[in-house]
């Protein structure tokens, strides 16, 4: 059993979960309890799925046509943790009556045209997979997650989290984690966690950016917008433009994520800060999307898609080194221009290139 399958992506990350369960209200902690202990069932579910993956690829659905669009289906948990639930919408359905349900099939829906429109990339798996989510999972579960098969939602408590589908940046990100595993497998320890959840917060909000039509300058970069209820000091989960700013509340406690290298936390919980260090390569896409300007997806975020599949990253990655592929892709896709934007921004958070 290796190190970097230990930890299933979730939207909330394990240290702000700890925080409530030390600083929030009796209802508050329990909920925080309940949600990290069944995040742990999750992590064991994920490495039994990421054993059988390196035996033999799981089944997917028949592909219908290359042109077929996405092959959505949504389930309905109704507060239990039985997975995928009962179906309560498929692809051409009409909306219902469960605004749940209709957020994670726009989302998914949203997700499928970024990647195929952006990327010519025929859904998470570039072969046609079909997208499955699960609504209502569990009692006031308090995060969202890919199990390596299909994306689960909490409704959260309504006290600290809104329901989770009603962040399609979370919805975009969750999914991503999939394209990366699909590509790369990178470990989900240390530097090469951090990237892999980088990469989603990246991809997670370019689906959002594109939906809007927005530039790089017109964007917010906030991950998990909307997720925080109003009885939180906060904006997002959090913030690429900023991180350290989305959120400072008394029971999330403060946001901790670095900017730059200076701050790079060393730490053995959240599988080495995967979701804290992924603040520096998060800026550094944000420097460069700006810096060239226009629709981040079309330079920055091809750069990146191209880094992700290049034969060279190897599951280990490091900052640096995922720098350096970020560099040779800007020159192969565009020129001078992009290449030194690209170190530009790197080296602005400290790593060089």
């Amino acid at each position: 059993m290796t190190g970097h399958r230990r930890c299933a992506p979730c939207a909330v990350p394990p240290h702000i979960l700890e925080r409530i369960a030390r600083n929030g209200n009796d209802e508050q902690r329990a909920r925080a309890l309940s949600t990290m202990a069944q995040d742990s069932s999750h992590r064991s579910v994920r490495v039994h799925n990421a054993l059988m993956r390196s035996v033999q690829r799981p089944a997917t659905p028949p592909r219908l046509a290359p042109t077929s669009g996405p092959r959505r289906t949504i389930g309905d948990a109704k507060e239990s943790e039985d997975l995928p639930g009962t179906t309560v919408r498929a692809e051409g359905d009409a909306p219902v009556a469960d605004v749940a349900v209709n957020e994670a099939y726009d989302g998914l829906g949203a997700t499928f045209a970024f990647f195929l429109d952006a990327y010519g990339r025929d859904s998470v798996d570039d072969d046609g997979m079909g997208l499955l989510a699960t609504v209502h999972y569990g009692d006031h579960y308090e995060n969202a997650f890919w199990n390596g098969r299909q994306m689960v939602f909490g409704d959260g408590d309504g006290e600290l989290f809104n329901r989770f589908t009603v962040s399609l940046d979370i919805i975009g990100h969750e999914l991503a984690h999939g394209v990366t595993e699909d590509e790369a497998q990178l470990m989900y320890l240390n530097q090469s966690g951090a990237l892999n959840e980088s990469l989603s917060d990246v991809f997670g909000s370019l689906v959002k950016q594109h939906l809007r039509g927005q530039t790089a300058e017109e964007a917010d970069w906030l991950i998990g917008e909307g997720l925080l209820t109003d009885a939180v000091q906060g904006v997002a989960l959090r913030s690429m433009k900023e991180p350290g700013t989305a959120y400072d509340d008394p029971v999330l406690g403060d946001d901790i994520q670095p900017a730059h290298m200076d701050g790079y936390v060393r730490t053995t919980t959240d599988n080495g800060g995967v979701h804290i260090n992924s603040g520096i390569p998060n800026k550094a896409f944000y420097t460069l999307a700006v810096a060239l300007g226009g629709h981040a997806w079309e330079r920055a975020g091809r750069i990146w898609y191209e880094a992700l599949r290049a034969p060279q990253l190897r599951p280990n990655a490091t900052f640096r080194s995922f720098a350096a592929a970020t560099s040779r892709q800007a020159q192969v896709l565009f020129g001078p221009e992009e290449t030194q934007a690209v170190r530009d921004a790197w080296a602005s958070v400290g790593v060089p290139v």
